[in-house]
Formats: C-alpha cells, sequence, structure tokens
C-alpha cells in the first residue's frame, strides 16, 4: 500500500473573515497537491478564527452550508481529502453551536464529520456544546482515518480509544496557545507511541485576541518521532504516513496486545 502524503496547514487565517479564509485554504490545498499530498488538515475553527467573541453565533454555519460547500469543491478542485475546523450551528436545536471538524475526500464528498468532546476553558465553554461521539472514522487511501480536536488528543482515554477502534490516523485540527507547548512537541509524538498510530495534529500561529498560539504542528508517527514539524510561524508542512511502517511498527510494540483491560474499570 503506498505512503499517504499528509498536508498540515500552520495558519490562523484572517480573523472573523470567511471568504479570505476559504481563500487560504483553496491555495494551501493546490500547494498541497502540487507536492502530491492525499490529505490536507487546517486548523480549529479555521474558517471564521478562534478569538472571535461574539461573531460566533453570526458566523456559525450548518454542517451541510455554503461554507461546506465551497471546502468540497476545494477538495475536488484539487483532488486531494481537505479536513478543517469550524463552528458549527445545529440547526434542529435553537441556540447550539458546536466546535467541530469536517472531513471531505478527493471527489468533495463529506466522508467524517466531528464534535469536540473536551471543550477547553471558559471561552469555549461560553459558546459550545461538547459533542457526545469519541471516536468517528473514515476510509482514506486504504488507512482508518479518524477525527477529534486539540484538547481532545489531551486525553489518553480518547485516543486508546481510536487505537481500539483501528484507527491509523488521527487528524486533530488545533488551537493549542502558549504556554502548553509541551503538548505538539512532547504529548502528541507519545499519544502516537503508545497507540501505535499516526497523528496529523494542525495549530494555529501568532496572537488572536487574549490568545498567542504557538505553532509547532507535527505529524507525529508510530515510532514516537516527528515525521513533519512546522516552526512557529505561518507554514505548510508534508509528511507521509507509511503502511509498512506502521504494520511493522505495530508488531513489534506490545502496548495493545498487552492490556489488561479487567484492571481498569475504574477509570469508567
Amino acid at each position: 500500500m503506498p505512503a499517504l502524503r499528509t498536508a498540515l496547514l500552520q495558519s490562523s487565517g484572517e480573523l472573523g473573515d470567511v471568504a479570505a479564509n476559504l481563500k487560504v485554504l483553496d491555495e494551501a490545498a493546490g500547494r498541497a497537491a502540487a507536492a502530491g499530498a492525499a490529505v490536507l488538515l487546517a486548523p480549529e475553527l479555521f474558517l471564521t478564527g478562534y478569538a472571535i467573541g461574539d461573531a460566533m453565533a453570526r458566523l456559525a454555519e450548518p454542517a451541510d452550508g455554503p461554507s461546506a460547500d465551497a471546502v468540497a469543491a476545494i477538495a475536488a478542485r484539487h483532488g486531494l481529502a481537505v479536513g478543517y475546523g469550524y463552528p458549527e450551528r445545529d440547526t434542529e436545536r435553537h441556540g447550539v453551536i458546536y466546535n467541530s471538524a469536517q472531513l471531505f475526500g478527493a471527489d468533495g464528498s463529506r466522508l467524517a464529520h466531528y464534535r469536540k468532546t473536551h471543550l477547553f476553558g471558559g471561552f469555549e465553554a461560553k459558546w459550545f456544546t461538547p459533542g457526545d461521539d469519541a471516536v468517528v472514522q473514515a476510509e482514506l487511501g486504504g488507512l482508518t482515518v479518524g477525527l477529534m480536536i486539540c484538547y481532545d488528543v489531551e486525553f489518553p482515554e480518547n485516543v486508546r480509544a481510536h487505537a481500539l477502534a483501528g484507527t491509523d490516523l488521527l487528524l486533530v485540527p488545533t488551537a493549542l496557545m502558549h504556554p502548553a507547548e509541551i503538548v505538539p512537541l512532547s504529548v502528541v509524538p507519545v499519544r502516537a507511541f503508545e497507540n501505535q498510530i499516526y497523528i496529523g495534529y494542525a495549530n494555529r500561529t501568532g496572537p488572536e485576541g487574549d490568545f498567542e498560539f504557538v505553532g509547532l504542528s507535527v505529524l507525529a508517527g508510530p515510532d514516537g518521532t516527528a515525521r513533519a514539524r512546522a516552526g512557529r510561524g505561518t507554514d505548510l508542512v508534508l509528511g507521509d504516513v507509511e503502511p509498512e511502517f506502521l504494520a511493522a511498527s505495530r508488531a513489534e510494540n506490545p502496548y495493545l496486545r498487552d492490556r489488561r483491560p479487567g484492571l481498569y474499570g475504574s477509570l469508567v
């Protein structure tokens, strides 16, 4: 099975300007496709910006809204899958907004939709309702791809649930702030190693309102190494998810085989 080249867009785009951010995504998709990428991942709340305050309710869209149509068209035009974060308005529950992510395939079809399950801090708690589905997956290039968002990956139970469900590549749109650099530098590679998966972690960058996003986006491999790593500024980094290496690593690493679930009942 060929490697799945994965592109991570590290950018904060334009705060509150969905049209401008769609243009940034389109340009990044063109660059990623030209470099042979099969999937592009943009950060958390990429379409609107993170620190948009009261504009959150105004800019939130349904999962099948006009911005989703625009992203589907970008994916189809450039022939690669595209994942991104956005604020989702629940059309059936008035006033409910989710911090969500979607993945569209290279043909423009929706492959997966996820609502963030662990909200971070008072800002997110004010605007968002947490999702209830921890494991959301899709098939891409012969691999099982999972979705989660930022803070979710910091809970080991979340990532272990993906590993047990067969996820090979976990895509994580992110808005990680200073001083939590330990997450992309250490936690994400460790999560990949202990669960024997690849993790693509695409972060925002620079100041935004009261927040300072740290960049450091990373594609971490099952050996716990960074297969691709961004710096602090706007960037597009690419790395390969290698199925043969993943299979060999899983054969050598005994963590999942040596688990004793009967001992862990107190965790839940």
